[in-house]
């Protein structure tokens, strides 16, 4: 079964410095390594898409210390990797309410955005402020906005409207650290992917387990509602 695009929960960062006796930023600074290596595994895979849940909506709950750091090495990461993506012609997006991002951070997204919105590889997405309900209504306000008819309001109208429009939605989500739920991530574009759900915290969550996780997408049979077969 082909496979196009991968989502990832990048769930267990605390627990791994927990378990360490570490601050709990040493657990996203390991987590953020590892992006890295997921991204080269799309590639060899020959995956259209990959994307992580970054940063939720429901983040911005946590400690503002916690923020500030979360949101430092974000501004780290796209420093440093910015050009080297674009020089391996990948497609950098952003998905969620970018306007909530600090100045310099929202800055460096729309940059990256900028910069390789011109490329033709790998589309990569990094849900950032996300999330799934807010996405949808906010999807609703701009239709409005645009004066549509409620006859031209359906499925496609819609999706054309996420955040995510022009990208396919995700075949596999993958989720770390034991966790089952979508945790308000992508909840439209969800409705007919498969899931992945590994004890595996996502600072060790590493390429081989990747592989694993699309050869087990592969066996499985995507009957979308039809019977065997029929789809």
């Amino acid at each position: 079964m082909n496979i196009g695009h991968v989502a990832l929960i990048m769930d267990g960062n605390g627990r791994w410095a927990k378990a360490r006796n570490l601050p709990r930023i040493e657990g996203h600074r390991n987590g953020v390594k590892k992006v890295n290596e997921i991204i080269d595994a799309a590639i060899d895979h020959k995956l259209k898409a990959v994307t992580f849940y970054t940063f939720s909506m429901e983040n911005w709950q946590r400690p503002s210390a916690e923020v500030s750091a979360l949101m430092g090495i974000l501004n780290s990461y796209i420093k440093s990797e910015m050009k080297r993506l674009h020089n391996m012609n990948i497609v950098f997006r952003s998905l969620g309410d970018i306007e909530r991002l600090p100045d310099k951070t929202r800055k460096l997204v729309t940059d990256f955005q900028e910069l390789t919105k011109n490329n033709s590889g790998l589309i990569l997405s990094s849900a950032l402020s996300y999330g799934g309900r807010a996405e949808i209504v906010a999807a609703v306000k701009h239709m409005i906005g645009k004066g549509m008819g409620i006859d031209e309001v359906n499925e496609e109208s819609l999706a054309e409207n996420l955040y995510t429009a022009g990208i396919p939605d995700p075949d596999l989500i993958i989720r770390t650290s034991g966790e089952m739920r979508l945790s308000n991530f992508l909840l439209w574009q969800s409705a007919y992917s498969e899931f992945y759900f590994t004890d595996t915290l996502w600072p060790d969550f590493d390429k081989e387990e990747f592989g694993k996780a699309i050869e087990e997408f592969k066996n499985r049979d995507r009957r979308y509602g039809a019977l065997p077969g029929k789809h």
